[in-house]
């Protein structure tokens, strides 16, 4: 019994490791590195209790380009935790991004120089002491007659690189600390609602687009996340580096269809955001009643992305804690594609299954 349980358990993995690859034939790795980063100044925080949360360049699938979510002051999700920021890495074939998220202490994010703190090991834009928030001036634009809990601290910036980047060809070559892997085990909460918004308002944008402007995007940080309007939000002074806009279709591996580019998703961020549709049957009872159940729907489903990207991210920071390889983060790579593409399978049938109960509403009005 004991062998045949062994059979079974490799005969799984075998099986496992064969729809992994098959499905990696069928994803597109991003191959050209995102732009480097811009350069702005930080806008005024806007009250006690708000961190700092850098810009980055994410990738819109869609339109196969980079767009860059402004930094922003955003207030932290519990007393005593600091922003760990997003960065890219090379994963082996391609650039992986890797989200931020809050926690006790602040983690690896690809040695990257994100400036205002953030200088590319640690963080020393603040420091929480008795439930406060203190802010250092030195790298933070603080309103001292509105914030009384600052310090000066001066901070020697050592590295001017504006790469955006870890690893691959003229990335960063750093790894995690003892301390950054110390963090890794800590309990962390992932990009808040605000946040999430705040990026989705960045790809929606075109003028955060890299190839529109050349690496220099129109709205570079906010006062608070959204605030892309506001008298307060700051374009870039400059792109990092001189950026051509690379020939995406390229870069991204051959002609795609739209079911091609759907399987592209990596992780649950990766995938286009939930959009309840406008349903128009002439019943304002029974369009309301299906706009409810879409809703109902659509909170459910962002719940269970949001709960996949949670234990991918963890699995990110043990792949980071245990120093894997280039081979084990692909595989993993590997797994979280297919766990990805399998989730918004199921979601497309149940929005599929929701429309066909709608049908036969819609067919009432005609036939009166």
């Amino acid at each position: 019994m004991y062998i045949r349980f062994i059979r079974m358990l490799l005969f799984a993995l075998i099986v496992l490791c064969l729809s992994a690859a098959s499905l990696a034939q069928i994803g597109v790795a991003i191959r050209i590195g995102p732009p480097a980063l811009p350069v702005y100044e930080q806008p005024l925080c806007p009250g006690d209790g708000y961190l700092w949360t850098p810009g980055y360049w994410a990738y819109d699938y869609d339109v196969n380009d980079y767009y860059w979510v402004p930094g922003t002051w955003v207030m932290a999700p519990e007393v005593g935790f600091l922003w760990t920021p997003a960065y890219w890495g090379w994963g082996g074939d391609g650039f992986v991004f890797y989200d931020g998220y809050w926690g006790p202490h602040v983690g690896f994010y690809g040695g990257i120089n994100y400036g205002f703190g953030y200088f590319g090991v640690g963080f020393e834009g603040g420091r929480w002491d008795n439930g406060h928030f203190f802010y250092n001036r030195s790298v933070n634009n603080v309103n001292m007659n509105e914030i009384h809990n600052v310090y000066n601290t001066p901070v020697t910036n050592r590295n001017e690189s504006h790469v955006s980047y870890n690893g691959g060809n003229g990335g960063i070559s750093a790894r995690p600390t003892a301390e950054e892997e110390s963090a890794a085990r800590d309990r962390h909460i992932p990009p808040v609602a605000t946040q999430t918004q705040h990026a989705q308002a960045a790809r929606a944008n075109p003028r955060q687009r890299a190839s529109a402007t050349m690496g220099k995007p129109g709205v570079a940080a906010t006062p608070r996340p959204g605030d892309f309007n506001d008298r307060g939000a700051v374009p870039a002074k400059e792109a990092g580096a001189p950026y051509t806009p690379a020939n995406r279709g390229g870069n991204q591996g051959g002609s795609e269809n739209n079911t091609a580019r759907t399987s592209t998703a990596v992780h649950p961020h990766d995938l286009p955001a939930l959009a309840p549709s406008t349903p128009n049957t002439g019943n304002p009872k029974v369009d309301k009643k299906y706009q409810q159940q879409q809703q109902k729907q659509i909170v459910k489903q962002q719940q269970e992305r949001d709960k996949l990207q949670q234990q991918q991210d963890q699995e990110h920071l043990n792949l980071d804690k245990q120093k894997a390889n280039d081979v084990q983060k692909q595989q993993v790579e590997q797994k979280h594609q297919q766990q990805t593409q399998q989730l918004q399978q199921k979601h497309q049938q149940q929005q599929q299954q929701l429309q066909q109960k709608q049908q036969p509403a819609n067919r009432e009005p005609s036939q009166k």
